[in-house]
This record gives structure tokens, sequence and C-alpha cells, in this order.
């Protein structure tokens, strides 16, 4: 079975709700570490790094993170070794998230994305790898700034 995590704050709760119910009919087996109803949200910076954290250790192999905006989720995401956390508003940034930069963590705004464009959103990020319809220099070129990136987050990052 398919398995994946996802969370939220307040501002994302409704398009969070919308989406694991879509992964769900998909046949995602989803974990929610976010706000589980209205009356009690959770605060963005503590949502993240739950999330984070279980991707970094790879328990999961992605995430997905709804705020307001997508941004603070993304920015607390980042905080962790092995998390590449993309802020999308559309498919086609989720396509190129994927398969230019292997992100894998999606980010999205409750504020500003529709549960369906959400939906469609993240089928794009679950369903495109890195590299995928690139021509053989890009992919050259894109796996060897995976290594370089890789040695500025060893310099950054220490356990």
């Amino acid at each position: 079975m398919k398995k994946i995590i996802i969370g939220s704050d307040k501002s994302g709760f409704t398009l969070k709700e919308a989406i694991k119910a879509h992964l769900i009919k998909q046949g995602y087996e989803v974990e929610d570490c976010g706000t589980q109803n209205l009356e009690e949200g959770k605060a963005y910076y503590l949502v993240a790094p739950v999330l984070a954290q279980k991707v970094a250790d790879k328990e999961y192999k992605k995430g997905i993170l709804i705020c307001g905006t997508g941004m603070g989720m993304a920015v607390v995401a980042n905080k962790y070794e092995g998390v590449y956390a993309a802020v999308c508003e559309n498919t086609f940034a989720a396509e190129k998230a994927r398969a230019i930069n292997d992100a894998n963590v999606l980010t999205l705004g409750g504020w500003i994305t529709a549960d369906f464009v959400g939906c469609q959103i993240v089928d794009t990020f679950l369903n495109t790898g890195f590299l995928q319809n690139l021509e053989p220099w890009r992919q050259k070129f894109l796996t060897d700034a995976k290594e370089e990136v890789k040695k500025i987050e060893l310099g950054v990052y220490h356990k």
C-alpha cells in the first residue's frame, strides 16, 4: 500500500481534508499530523517539524503540508536535512518541482488553492519522477546539481 503523511494548520484544514479524502480514495494510507478540527488548530511551525522529521528519517518518501499560503510550511520544512519542500500553486509548478528539483514535500496554500485544484496539484506531484520527460543533457546537469546541493546541505546541517 502507498503511504503518505499530510498536515495542516487551521488555515489549510479544509484543503487538507479534501486532499486526504482524495488520497484515501486512490488507495493511500494517510497519516495526518496536523490540525484535526477547526476548533483546535495547530500552528504551522508545530506541524511542519513533525512531517519534515518523518521525511528526513525516511519514514515517508513524500509529504504534503498546507497552511494559508504554503510558504510558512515550506520555510520550516526546509530546515530539515534531506527535506526539499516546494510551494506549488499549479500543476506546472508541481511537475517541475519534482522533475527538476526532486522535491519530496509539497506545500499548498489553503487561502489560495481550490480543493479540486489542490487534488490535481497533488496528483501531478505524486506521479512525476525526478528527471521525468527531460532531455539527456538536462538530466545529467540536474543529477550533478543534486549532488552539489547535497554538499551544500551537509555543510549547513549538523546531526
